[in-house]
């Protein structure tokens, strides 16, 4: 009997691999019909003729590739246990676990180190203007991700067009500062009630809609800013964008060799790097500050209705929540904190247009969210890291394999979704304990719970 059943055992293991491998090589096959015309093929331009090459060695790797990753995800998708994981069951995995233990400590830690690690380039005012601007913008996607958090990790509202509250602030800033001469530090809280105004806006229409149908309400509604941006050139310039937007000043003090200027008031010498510095030093503020805003919310109220809101939008309304206040609530309150992000986006580039705020940017920013966690405040830190700064630090690594960006983000996408479907940081503190558990006494759970 046992043999008997070692051997059906070894047939039915022999059985799912050549499966694994039929299906591996059809998935290959497709790869390689579709991906010959823009991998294998390149035109290039010599002298007044255009002609192909072809580059069947990278074509080849990539469609193995394909090969050998679509086997593994089959063979450890079909051998994995049954039984329920971590991912389902609401366990912490290891990193839930530790992070579970020293959240707070690696918290401050990464607070130190933000703050501290600019003073690292004093030396080097090149390599310090380099690794500031991309901490700029790696802060300034952190800040994004964050308020999207709202929006898709805690209420659960699917929103493809983010991007138009990101181009409603950059834009209120941007106008005012030139028409009107103000200053940064009176556009941004106007940008983000413009851009809370517009979250408002977006959310009364798409009050009934759930799913798929709000995503390609948010989606157009993203395309229609657009739009309009492009072709209202008498406000907004067009497709040239705005020009010559004022840059940031320490409160007043610009950043140049005047003596009214910066550099003379803290008596040091002049350098263009200072400008880096306070515009880094400006968004990790703004940033931490939607942090802190976004971590107490979720303790109050309507935070707690966002959550519920997420879970069973029936149970809401039979528990006396309003949705439409509970949503609104969360489009607006998002939608700022995108405002104030594209404030501070106008002033450190001086120039916008239209093709700023494209599609691709709403969905870098929905990725950070879904592939960091929905509703995790550090899975996002964590995914901006890898979806904005790491392409940047492979550029010398890969040379001009660098085009190939977009293709190694989905496939990078496509293992996380494999190995975690609810994001690296899938899984998080509950708001309330409705009961007591091992690490929470009875008597703070019934005081949460009541």
């Amino acid at each position: 009997m046992t043999d008997q059943a070692h051997a059906a055992s070894a047939a039915k293991r022999g059985l799912g691999i050549m499966e694994a491998l039929k299906d591996a090589a059809i998935r290959a096959a497709f790869a390689a019909v579709l991906g010959f015309p823009f991998i294998g093929l390149l035109a290039d331009n010599q002298g007044s003729e255009l002609i192909l090459i072809t580059r069947f060695p990278l074509f080849g790797a990539v469609v193995l590739c394909v090969f050998v990753g679509r086997l593994l995800i089959t063979l450890w998708m079909r051998n994995r246990p049954s039984k329920d994981t971590a991912e389902t069951s609401g366990k912490p995995g290891l990193v839930g676990a530790w992070l579970a233990v020293n959240g707070k400590k690696v918290a401050a830690a990464f607070l130190i180190a933000a703050f501290v690690f600019p003073f690292l380039f004093l030396g080097n005012p090149g390599l310090a203007g380099l690794v500031l601007y991309t901490a700029t913008t790696f802060m300034i996607y952190v800040m994004l991700g964050w308020g999207l958090n709202i929006v898709v990790g805690l209420a659960g509202l699917l929103d493809l067009g983010y991007v138009a509250f990101y181009a409603v602030g950059a834009y209120t800033y941007g106008l005012m500062a030139t028409n009107f001469d103000l200053s940064f530090w009176v556009c941004l809280p106007l940008a983000g009630l413009m851009a809370a105004f517009f979250g408002v806006l977006l959310g009364f229409p798409v009050l009934r809609l759930r799913g798929d149908y709000l995503a390609i309400v948010t989606l157009g509604f993203g395309e229609i800013v657009r739009v309009v941006l492009t072709n209202w050139k008498d406000f907004t310039g067009g497709s040239s964008g705005v020009l010559g937007i004022p840059k940031i000043t320490f409160f007043g003090f610009p950043f140049n060799e005047d003596d009214t200027g910066f550099a003379a008031l803290f008596h040091i010498p002049f350098d263009t790097v200072h400008v880096r510095y306070f515009l880094y030093f400006v968004i990790l503020i703004l940033a931490l500050l939607t942090n802190v805003f976004t971590l107490r919310m979720r303790k109050l109220p309507v935070g707690r209705a966002w959550e519920a809101l997420r879970e069973d939008e029936i149970a809401c309304r039979s528990l006396g929540i309003n949705p439409t206040n509970v949503k609104l609530s969360a489009f607006a309150l998002g939608a700022m904190f995108a405002g104030f992000a594209g404030s501070f986006f106008a002033v450190r580039t001086g120039f916008i247009s239209p093709d700023s705020f494209i599609f691709i940017e709403s969905a870098s920013i929905l990725a950070i969210v879904v592939l960091g966690g929905m509703g995790s405040q550090t899975g996002v830190v964590i995914a901006a890291f890898v979806v904005e700064v790491l392409p940047e630090l492979m550029r010398g690594p890969l040379g001009d394999y660098i085009q190939f960006r977009m293709l190694i983000f989905g496939l990078a996408m496509v293992f996380v979704m494999v190995w975690r479907p609810r994001g690296v940081m899938s899984t998080r503190k509950p708001t309330i304990l409705m009961t007591p558990t091992a690490e929470t006494p009875a008597m703070e759970a019934s005081h949460a719970g009541s």
